[in-house]
Order: structure tokens, then C-alpha cells, then sequence
């Protein structure tokens, strides 16, 4: 493995400029610089160089990881420092919001993460609400949230995700971030191996609802998933070149999310899945995978959705009566129940009649749900790059997983191939593939 081809990848084009597109959109990504390499932190220095009182923020972890060395490259104009203590998973909630929001000063003019995913989404969420500058020094390459320009938070017990802006700065040291938990770099490479269920959804949703699609994007996206996708051993490895552009990969999808202006590129069906366990793991004390573990496993279970729809030669609709489906959501979301259905309501998603627009365009949409790669291929990429099998099924139960097929849709605004097979298998017993 360390004497195979280094893999390369140029972020450059990407951000910093306005990009023409054959989408018929003029596309930008504001971030200044992203530095990603082996010694990168030596240009910290440089890239704060305009700013005077920096607040560093940081977790237990993830100060320990970098915090000493960004602080003392920074020296004299560190203003503040902000260390998350919590027992367990910091949470992006309204707390952790005020206790950042009260560690700033006056004349605090960058706030600089340094952490990955929490850390990032709430020095994000909190400079966008005071109109301040942020950058963020990667400790993990655990997640595609760097350079977009949504803050993923947990606001009133829902999942929600503000449209902020990305960081002014981007910097990973690869020295750093390939000595994270080995469980935070299979979390990336969960990540990026679920685009493969998001472009999917996403070509879906232009078939169905008409949505804005880039096909440069989509390609771009998939090019980069499917190198990823052949680097699974030696990440696991914790080889160099292999962290790095693990690393790159997910910063440029958070590029694309900027560049689109959505997050399609990067989240469907198996992110909704993935929420759904965070929230209601939230809810109810229990333990949840990390973000990208989650992904990574939910992107073999809609895989497996995606597979006996397509088997289908002709739709027969089995939707549950509403009544069951108001019943199921107090039981599943229980304090937050009236919140999601306030969500729905509004959305309208319950009150389209698509029945006959599916069996118009059948050939279409299970040729689209085929591309995708099988619930054993998947299952296969999981393994080679560490995962236990069926790891999902053994902490949530397959009764939690039925659950989530059917109603971690319902956390969103957001139309995947979970509605379609909710319609297809929602009022049948055996509903999930597996359980036949």
C-alpha cells in the first residue's frame, strides 16, 4: 500500500472565482484559502495575519489535538479561548451557542475553530449571526461541512440547517488530522461513500419535482467519490497521501454545497437517516454513531431500498393511513412531535398525488435507482475500510431502522427516494429489505 500512486487533487478552480457553468448559473465559492498538506499549520500565521484578537474555540478533544500549537503560532493576539467541556458529545444547541456567544469580546475579530464538525458548524452559526470572520483549523477529516455554508444545529429539539456562509479560511494539517480517532476518518469516508446515495436523490428529485440540477457538479462529485471510495485500506491505514486527499475530497464537497447553493450534491436519503438517529438518540438518552459512521451504514441501507424498488417492473402503491403515521410520529418523536408535523403540514409533501406521475415516468426512475451502486457493494466498501459489519443493526435494532426508513424523511423539507418508497411498502409488514 505506501508505494502506490499518490493520489492528487486540485482544489483551486473551485473557490475564489466566479465559475461560468453550463447550468446556466454563475457559481462562487467566497473562501480566500484552504491550505491542506503535511506542515500545514506553519501558515497559520499568514493567514491570520490581519487580525489582532482572535478567539480560539475548541473541545476537550480537539484542543488537545492542536490547541497548544495554534496558540502559540498566534502568540500575542490570541484574545480569548473557549474550551467546550461536556461528558459526553458536544451538541450544536442553543447552550453551546451562548457560551460562544459569551465568549466573545468587544474587539474580537475572528473566531477560529479549531475541531471538525460541531465546532465548525457553531463558529459558523455564531460569526454569520454577528457578522464577524471565522476560519477553522481541521483536527479530523471527518465530515464534508468545512467549506459550506450550512450550519448544521439542533434548534428546539429539530435538526436544522441555517444558510450561513463558509469560513474565510480553511487550514488541515495532514500531520493533525490523520492522527484523529481512526473511527473520525472512517466517519469521512462514510461520508463521501453516501454521495453515491445523495446524487442519486438528487438526480431523482429533478425527475419528480423538477429541481435545479448541475450536471458539472454532479460528475465532479461523483469523480471524487469514486477515487475515494478505491482508497478505503490505505485510510485506514492512516497512510499521508491518502488522509490528504480524504481530506481535500470532503472540503470540496462542502465547496460544491456553496457553489450550488444547496446542499444536494452531498445529503439525501442517508443523511436523513442519520439525523433521525442523532435526534432521537437526543430524545431518549441513547448512544449514536458519529455522523459519518452514520451515513456510511444508512448509504448501504437505501442502497438496499433503492434495489427492490427498481425490481419493480410496475409500481403498486401501499401507503399506511395517516392516522398510523400521526400515531408513529408522537411515538418516535414524542416531545417534538407537533414540531415535525408542523414541518409536514407546511412543506405539503403528504397532500401531492404522485401516484400517476410515478407510473408515467417508471423506466426513468429505475433506471436512475440502478445506477446506484448495490447494498452488497456498498457493504463491501464499509468493510475494506474498517466498519463492523451490520454495526447499525447491532447498536439501533432493525425495528429502529424500520423507523428511520419511513419517518426520518419527516425531520426534512427534503424529497429523496424515502418518499417514493414510503408510498411503494409503508402499509406493508415486511418493509425494509432484510426482514422478508
Amino acid at each position: 500500500m505506501t508505494n502506490a500512486r499518490k493520489p492528487e487533487l486540485d482544489l483551486t478552480p473551485w473557490y475564489g472565482r466566479e465559475i461560468e457553468c453550463t447550468c446556466g448559473r454563475r457559481h462562487f465559492c467566497p473562501i480566500r484559502e484552504i491550505a491542506v498538506s503535511r506542515g500545514a499549520l506553519e501558515r497559520l500565521s499568514d493567514l491570520t495575519a490581519e487580525f489582532r484578537h482572535i478567539l480560539l474555540a475548541a473541545d476537550t478533544n480537539t484542543w488537545a489535538a492542536a490547541g497548544e500549537r495554534v496558540s502559540s503560532i498566534l502568540d500575542g493576539r490570541v484574545g480569548g479561548i473557549l474550551i467546550f467541556h461536556r461528558e459526553g458529545r458536544l451538541v450544536p444547541d442553543e447552550a453551546a451557542v451562548n457560551e460562544l456567544e459569551e465568549a466573545l469580546a468587544d474587539d474580537t475579530d475572528l473566531i477560529l475553530g479549531i475541531g471538525s464538525g460541531v465546532i465548525n458548524d457553531l463558529c459558523k452559526y455564531v460569526s454569520w449571526k454577528r457578522e464577524m470572520a471565522y476560519g477553522i483549523v481541521a483536527t479530523a477529516p471527518s465530515m464534508d461541512g468545512y467549506a459550506s455554508s450550512g450550519a448544521a444545529m439542533i434548534a428546539g429539539g429539530m435538526k436544522v440547517t441555517y444558510t450561513a456562509r463558509p469560513p474565510r479560511f480553511i487550514l488541515a494539517d495532514v500531520d493533525i488530522v490523520r492522527q484523529a480517532p481512526i473511527d473520525m476518518l472512517r466517519a469521512g469516508y462514510g461520508d463521501i461513500i453516501g454521495k453515491y446515495s445523495s446524487l442519486c436523490d438528487w438526480r431523482l428529485a429533478r425527475l419528480m419535482r423538477g429541481e435545479f440540477f448541475c450536471e458539472r457538479i454532479h460528475d465532479l462529485v461523483l469523480t471524487v467519490t469514486d477515487s475515494v471510495r478505491d482508497l478505503a485500506e490505505r485510510i485506514a491505514a492512516r497512510e499521508p497521501d491518502a488522509v490528504e486527499y480524504l481530506t481535500k475530497a470532503l472540503i470540496l464537497i462542502g465547496i460544491t454545497l456553496s457553489l450550488v447553493g444547496s446542499t444536494r450534491p452531498g445529503s439525501g436519503s442517508e443523511h436523513h437517516l442519520s439525523h433521525f438517529f442523532e435526534i432521537t438518540s437526543l430524545l431518549s438518552g441513547e448512544p449514536h454513531f458519529c455522523h459519518g459512521i452514520d451515513v456510511g451504514y444508512a448509504t448501504v441501507v437505501t442502497a438496499g431500498l433503492r434495489e427492490r424498488i427498481a425490481a419493480l417492473e410496475e409500481p403498486e402503491f401501499h401507503p399506511e393511513p395517516e392516522a398510523e403515521r400521526l400515531s408513529a410520529w408522537n411515538r418516535i418523536y414524542g416531545p417534538i412531535a407537533d414540531e415535525v408535523k408542523a414541518l409536514q403540514d407546511e412543506a405539503g409533501s403528504y397532500r401531492r398525488e404522485m401516484a400517476a406521475l410515478y407510473r408515467e415516468r417508471w423506466p426513468e426512475i429505475r433506471a436512475i435507482l440502478s445506477a446506484c451502486p448495490s447494498a452488497e457493494e456498498c457493504r463491501g466498501m464499509l468493510a475494506r475500510a474498517g466498519y463492523e459489519p451490520d454495526g447499525d443493526k447491532k447498536l439501533y435494532g432493525e425495528s429502529r431502522i424500520r423507523d428511520a426508513v419511513f419517518y426520518g424523511k419527516d425531520l426534512k423539507d427534503r424529497y429523496s427516494v424515502l418518499w417514493l418508497y414510503y408510498e411503494l411498502f409503508s402499509g406493508l409488514k415486511n418493509t425494509v429489505p432484510g426482514e422478508e
